[in-house]
């Protein structure tokens, strides 16, 4: 049984898939031509990290972080650094666009193609109903521009009603005034005081948000799969409105406000570790481009770096404009952008929420397309059942693993909290990540497909660099480790430091095996630091990630396991061309 859960997909039967529409790519994957230049993958990792996260994620990490929340944004932009030059790698071994659960299933597996398959469901999905939120939040801002005001229980989610109700009662109650409370806390609070009831149970739901789930999922629906053209010129929009924020905003900065710089010190800088990943979290397309590289050993790596550049200075610059017009405390709302300017600049706000409804509605649709097709290429592979790989007769696209995809974000969007939703994208994409960068220390080296030119990462022998790191870091940060096996007595106070054990043990093992294997160094610094900011998610996100991971396995092992595609035809053996019935 060990070897069936191990058994891989034969590059020929994936190239078979690509070229029939059946695979989780972007578009058709034979013919690929290298036209791609370092200025090209440039403007696409700028295009894919210039999105939600920028006009929205970042003000619930201001709020966490302070002024110093730009120091994670440095932290995750070199640790996306190492994952995604491990994911070219591993990408360009394939030869198709497709995703991690292609790659995975051809080089690791079934099991493990499984769970990166099911993660991005996650992934997908949640990363959605964030960009969806964010979305509802600029759009109730531009429909105040035209004197259109939407009562706050349609704009705003339960979970923040109900806690912004809780805290103001209990801060009103001590005395305190209520425009002195954070401005979550009011709208929050708001909301639910004046959400009409069907009994005990409040009407509060965020309507734009499904409004614009439902829109995108018919456009998705219908197949306009030339619109995602024009969402490669939206690169242009974006930074034009964050440039425009940046400059704009420096004229009504108040130096005090970024003082203190860290004022929930350096732990509350990585509460907002899923606000600022989430940020970066589609930079992972990129990578997947090496076989439309002209030079994919020389241009994808400065492509993904030069971007990463790019977006970093521009993300660091808006968390001081940001945190410098207003305080870090009222910062944690919806549309962080328009929210600075809506007092002193408010024809500006309405500006910046025309340009962000545009643009984020433009991710929505990319991530809405290519969900779907990890649903397909699963279903094509016998792991889930065939109805998601049915293709509509007029449209041709695979219309009920859309319609579904659709109301898997919808709902949530509805009632769903961003730090929750941001929380468990981050952690889905993290542990994508992690295994991504493991992967690569697994591949066969030296190995090019049909003679091809494949992307190698630089070999950077960890043998003695890693144990330096180690002790530096066990020396630098030992009353940090010291402090995670003190045992307070309190279960709230400890559970959150539980995912730092697995971390210190997946470090202890990585470090003697790089001594001992001559591991190479950059995919070791990605896997480790990867996992080390999903410690910083907390036990609770954890359990739910657990959980969503356990339910994959069950459906696997009662279903997946015995439909599969390769289980039916057997271990691939030289010589044998088609799967029984798939000529």
């Amino acid at each position: 049984m060990n070897k069936k859960l191990f058994r891989k997909k034969p590059l020929e039967l994936i190239l078979k898939d690509a070229a029939s529409g059946f695979s989780d790519a972007e578009q058709g994957t034979t013919g690929l031509k290298r036209d791609l230049t370092v200025k090209d993958l440039t403007a696409m990792g700028i295009a894919a990290v210039i999105g939600a996260g920028i006009f929205s994620t970042i003000g619930e990490a201001a709020y966490n972080g302070g002024p110093g929340v730009s120091i994670l944004f440095v932290i995750t932009a070199v640790t996306c650094g190492f994952s995604a030059l491990c994911y070219a790698e591993f990408a360009s071994r394939i030869p198709v666009s497709g995703s991690a659960y292609t790659y995975s299933y051809a080089s690791f597996g079934e099991l493990v193609a499984w769970i990166i398959g099911w993660d991005l469901i996650m992934e997908y999905a949640i990363g959605n109903i964030a960009v969806a939120i964010s979305w509802s939040g600029y759009f109730a801002n531009l429909l105040k521009g035209f004197g259109i005001h939407l009562p706050p229980y349609l704009t705003t989610d339960y979970l923040s009603a109900y806690r912004g109700f809780h805290e103001a009662g209990k801060a009103l109650a001590s005395g305190a005034n209520f425009s002195s409370l954070d401005m979550p806390v009011q709208m929050g609070y708001n909301a639910w005081l004046h959400a009409p009831s069907i009994g005990p149970v409040k009407i509060i739901a965020d309507l734009p948000a499904l409004a614009i789930v439902f829109i995108i999922t018919y456009l998705v629906y219908i197949g306009i799969r030339e619109t995602k053209k024009a969402t490669n010129a939206m690169v242009g929009l974006k930074i034009l409105i964050v440039i425009g924020v940046i400059v704009l905003g420096f004229f009504f900065i108040k130096p005090e406000n970024w003082n203190p710089f860290l004022p929930n010190g350096f732990s509350g800088v990585m509460k907002g570790v899923s606000a600022v990943f989430f940020a970066y979290i589609g930079f992972d397309a990129i990578s997947t481009t090496a076989e439309e590289c002209r030079d994919p050993q020389r241009d994808l790596p400065r492509g993904m770096i030069y971007s990463l550049i790019i977006c970093t200075v521009l993300y660091i610059l808006v968390s001081f404009v940001l945190t410098g017009m207003v305080s870090y405390k009222d910062l944690a709302v919806k549309d962080p952008l328009a929210f600075v300017f809506a007092k002193p600049l408010p024809e500006i706000s309405y500006i910046i929420s025309v340009g962000a409804v545009i643009a984020t509605a433009s991710v929505l649709l990319v991530f809405q397309m290519g969900q779907p097709r990890i649903w397909m290429s699963m279903s094509r592979d016998g792991l889930l059942p065939p109805a998601f790989s049915r293709i509509h007769k007029k449209y041709k696209t695979p219309y009920i693993s859309t319609i579904i995809t659709g109301l898997f974000v919808a709902i949530p969007a509805l009632f769903m909290n961003m730090t929750e939703v941001t929380d468990l994208t981050s952690i889905g994409t993290l542990f994508a990540f992690v295994l991504v960068c493991g992967g690569v220390l697994l591949l066969p080296k030296d190995e090019n497909i049909r003679g091809r030119k494949t992307f190698k990462l630089p070999y950077i022998n960890g043998k003695y660099i890693l144990p330096v790191l180690f002790i530096t870091g066990v020396v630098v940060f030992r009353n940090q480790i010291v402090g995670l096996i003190h045992y307070t007595g309190s279960w709230d106070t400890f559970k959150d430091k539980l995912p730092f054990y697995p971390f210190m043990i997946l470090v202890v093992i990585l470090t003697v095996l790089t001594y001992l294997k001559n591991l190479s160094l950059i995919p070791v610094l990605g896997l480790a630091s990867c996992f080390y900011l999903m410690t910083e998610l907390g036990y609770t996100n954890w359990l739910r990630f657990i959980i969503w991971l356990i339910i994959g396995l069950v459906i696997y092992f009662s279903y997946s396991y015995k439909h599969s595609r390769m289980g039916k035809w057997g271990q691939q053996l030289p010589g044998m061309k088609e799967p029984p019935g798939e000529s």
